[in-house]
């Protein structure tokens, strides 16, 4: 861990006392170092621009506020997740002051993180629940782009997590899709699932059936590397097309 502040005074300290000199700015440093949380160049910078430093709560939420606004447009369901995640660290009302302000600081984009999250890979326990909780603010909407897999992808990498470590993390927030045969099933569904329509020929419907099951079978899917999560769903999406064919045979009269 970088402390600007000790390295600066214990410098000065030496130039003017030698070794006792820099004994004491060393520990004048540590101090104002404590007291202004700076662990690295980057937050003394801030600070001497006139920005506060980051504390790590609000280093949270400014990273939520840019998953928010990557696509462009903050909906309620984000600041749902937000309030969510304010709810569940049990924050004080001064702290959820902080945590908004830093929630609008990152939806504009100007904070640099890469420092911040740095420090924080030193904190495994805290580094994961920052991802964690990044995840969850990208589903909040019903959908994760690419735009916000690709600021985890980032952020995780200064983190210290690996693409393989980020790849199951991600998979534990990956909404698994439900079963076609546990819900009410139109003719209309069953077609557009298979990309076809009420006038195709029954050897093109056979065909279209045959490329999706081929493309989706969860032993396929296995044979790529996939996590389980992928592979459940994959087993799941076997099933729904194999309910949207069964009704389409049956309605068309085919075998």
């Amino acid at each position: 861990m970088l402390w600007p502040g000790t390295l600066i005074g214990a410098g000065a300290g030496f130039a003017i006392a030698s070794i006792p000199g820099a004994l004491l700015g060393a520990l004048l440093g540590q101090a104002l170092d404590r007291r202004l949380q700076l662990q690295s160049w980057a937050q003394l910078r801030e600070r001497l621009g006139g920005r506060p430093a980051l504390r790590n709560d609000e280093l949270l939420f400014v990273l939520l506020g840019r998953l928010a606004k990557s696509n462009g447009r903050v909906v309620d369901g984000h600041i749902q997740q937000a309030r969510q995640e304010m709810r569940s660290l049990d924050m004080t009302d001064s702290a959820q002051r902080r945590a908004i302000a830093a929630f609008n600081r990152g939806k504009s984009g100007s904070d640099r993180v890469r420092s911040y999250l740095r420090v924080l890979k030193a904190q495994p326990h805290a580094a994961e629940g920052v991802l964690r909780a990044c995840w969850r603010m990208v589903w909040a909407d019903g959908r994760a782009d690419e735009a916000e897999r690709d600021l985890i992808d980032l952020w995780g990498k200064w983190l210290g997590w690996t693409p393989q470590q980020l790849k199951a993390l991600a998979a534990d927030y990956t909404p698994e899709r439900k079963p076609l045969v546990n819900r009410s099933v139109t003719y209309q569904d069953a077609l557009r699932l298979l990309g076809v329509t009420a006038t195709t020929e029954p050897s093109a419907i056979k065909r279209a059936y045959r490329r999706l099951l081929s493309r989706h079978h969860p032993d396929k899917i296995a044979g790529t590397g996939a996590t389980p999560a992928q592979v459940r769903d994959a087993t799941e999406r076997t099933r729904e097309l194999h309910n949207a064919y069964t009704l389409i045979r049956e309605r068309r009269d085919f075998r």
